[in-house]
């Protein structure tokens, strides 16, 4: 019955720890830097909406959204949402984390191919996402390997997004950071300190890539493990 619990949770291990200290991190280094407020003074929400404007994508609305960390862009309904800790905050690390999503929106006005794969692999990745462990735990039950594969194959695609997320959030923190200082939101001694604050939120992808490709390849080992002792 312990099967699935063997030397081959080793393989997941590093992205496990490195996700937590992620998690960490991101969350100490904003805490740090929602309390410097930039030297403009300009909201995270205003900044977002000029910077929207001069990219060509005016038509995207910027919306508050409770909780903390919760800001994302919508590439289907074209809407840019903030945080309640972000949206009327003048911080470096609220105006860093509203540039990054702003990155994002000009991405989808721009067509950066990234996005575009990404957003189009959503509707697969969701179910698959779900349905990989389920059909991979019964193949080893049942000792099937058509199952087996089948389980594997839905569990790639969801590390192949992993993947495709990490150009595109690299490319929406770079975007960032050559908007805050050129556009004169933030100083270059500012503007560092915001990329501190995205470096630190880019670790939680890498994270979850890493860790998911230690599942993948444990999945694979398990799975051929099953099959020598047929």
């Amino acid at each position: 019955m312990f099967y699935y619990m063997d030397s081959t949770w080793l393989l997941i291990l590093p992205g496990l720890l490195l996700s937590m200290l992620a998690s960490t991190w991101v969350r100490g280094t904003y805490e740090k830097y929602a309390k410097v407020r930039a030297s403009r003074g300009i909201t995270a929400a205003d900044m977002a909406r000029e910077m929207l404007r001069y990219g060509g994508a005016a038509d995207v609305q910027v919306e508050r959204v409770p909780g903390q960390l919760t800001d994302n862009y919508d590439p289907r309904s074209r809407v840019l949402r903030l945080s309640d800790g972000v949206y009327d905050s003048t911080s470096i690390a609220a105006l860093g984390i509203a540039a990054h999503e702003t990155g994002h929106a000009l991405q989808h006005q721009h067509a950066y191919a990234p996005l575009a794969l990404r957003s189009f692999l959503v509707p697969a990745v969701q179910v698959t996402s779900q349905a990989a462990m389920p059909l991979f735990i019964a193949g080893l039950i049942f000792s099937w390997p058509p199952l087996l594969t089948v389980g594997i194959v839905c569990f790639a695609v969801a590390v192949f997004f992993s993947l495709v997320t990490l150009p595109v959030e690299f490319n929406a923190s770079a975007r960032a950071l050559a908007a805050l200082e050129g556009g004169g939101y933030l100083t270059r001694e500012e503007n560092g300190l915001a990329a501190k604050v995205l470096r630190a939120a880019s670790m939680t992808y890498v994270a979850s890539a890493l860790m998911a490709l230690g599942q993948l390849v444990r999945l694979l080992l398990l799975s051929e493990g099953r099959r020598n002792r047929r």
